[in-house]
């Protein structure tokens, strides 16, 4: 598959830490929150462009787009009854808009792991890890680490924005635990170069996409499923813990005034996170994939009803999509590894088996029962077998 990125193809970091005088790295290390923003977003900006400008957006693709998301919509409500989707937005923009619209809705979540990790830093009783006891020689990096995470989360948050904004078609290809108000998002340069790979009609890719984004719009209308997301996410980044034994071997050469050995720890965050991953995290994970695979699930059931009839190439077009939404390679491992989001093929077979399984049983009217309140959520042997499901819900008709 052209376009598709492989290990080892995403971009070098936008800029060396090595280019910087001490100076202005202190300078870059005052942060007045959790996260430095103001370096995510240039981050995020130069990797979401490759460092150049974007053309505008053509105003005849923001039109069609426009028609065919309102037409989606109609659609959609008359599948799902969730009719929340006509009070969506409709952004049709590049790269450096779709990333500025993920750096201000994953806030709350990446805002939660860089207090874990300042956290982390500082030690458990709120001491600067690597201080050694009252009379000892202070160690310098005690006053330098805490000051390190608004920077480094800023630059893993501008990178892994960055880097999905160069593969993403919409808003919704992953389930991000976006907090705020569900919107419809195309990004027409990723769409065009998208046809053009897979040799796909333009109608009927573009109002595929559209179908997809605004069931997952329609689902996030429902005030519980987008906190569930939100919590379930900062659950998982707040149960990070860290092992002061591997954080001293990870940090253990960092020399303050070489500002270039800041740059592995930057391109590097398996390594941080591989120190703080915890055992509270198996369970979080397990929730997090079965959430994840039934909204995912329920969008591909929906979107094969309507696109089945509407949409001459709808087979070719929906492969295609799902196998995008499988092979960007490096491009999600920060935030995968980062968030849980680790659906592999198998996890969204298995969603889209519990669909199908419940509307033989119970119609489409007991699928849409999913979105009534949390205690719908399928359990993760419910959704191996969806007749459990019912039985719980009381709407097995067997």
């Amino acid at each position: 598959m052209t376009g598709s990125p492989q290990p080892g193809d995403e971009p070098s970091l936008p800029f060396g830490f090595g280019e910087l005088d001490l100076n202005h790295l202190l300078r870059m290390l005052q942060s007045g929150g959790p996260v430095n923003w103001e370096i995510a977003g240039q981050v995020a900006h130069h990797v979401a462009t490759d460092g150049g400008a974007e053309a505008p957006v053509d105003p005849a693709a923001t039109t069609e787009l426009e028609e065919l998301a309102r037409a989606a919509e109609t659609h959609v409500v008359a599948e799902t009854g969730l009719s929340g989707t006509f009070a969506t937005n409709v952004l049709v923009t590049g790269r450096e808009g779709w990333a500025e619209l993920h750096l201000e809705a994953l806030k709350p979540v990446l805002e939660a792991l860089a207090g874990t990790l300042g956290q982390a830093f500082r030690g458990p009783g709120g001491e600067e890890t690597g201080a050694g006891p009252p009379g000892s020689p202070a160690d310098p990096l005690a006053g330098l680490l805490p000051m390190l995470a608004p920077l480094l989360l800023g630059v893993q948050a501008g990178s892994m924005i960055g880097y999905l904004a160069q593969h993403a078609l919409g808003r919704y290809d992953l389930p991000l635990p976006a907090a705020d108000e569900p919107s419809l998002c195309f990004v027409v340069r990723n769409l065009d170069e998208f046809e053009e790979a897979w040799s796909l009609d333009r109608s009927d890719l573009r109002f595929t996409v559209a179908l997809h984004e605004v069931v997952h719009a329609a689902t996030r209308s429902v005030p519980w499923v987008r906190a569930r997301l939100v919590d379930l996410a900062t659950e998982y980044v707040s149960a990070y813990e860290v092992d002061p034994a591997v954080l001293s071997e990870r940090f253990g050469d960092l020399d303050p005034s070489n500002p270039e050995t800041l740059q592995g720890l930057a391109e590097r965050p398996e390594e941080l996170l591989g120190a703080m991953t915890s055992a509270r995290q198996g369970a979080l994970l397990e929730q997090l994939r079965v959430f994840h695979a039934a909204l995912e699930g329920y969008a591909d059931h929906v979107l094969g009803r309507v696109g089945g009839r509407l949409v001459g190439s709808f087979a070719q077009v929906h492969e295609a999509v799902a196998r995008h939404r499988l092979e960007r390679g490096e491009a999600t491992r920060f935030v995968e590894q980062l968030l849980g989001l680790t659906l592999e093929r198998d996890d969204y077979e298995l969603g889209a088996a519990f669909c199908a399984g419940v509307v033989e049983r119970a119609g489409t009217e007991g699928l849409n029962r999913l979105w009534e309140s949390p205690r719908m959520v399928p359990t993760g042997p419910e959704l191996e077998a969806p007749g459990l499901w019912l039985a719980r819900i009381e709407l097995d008709l067997d």
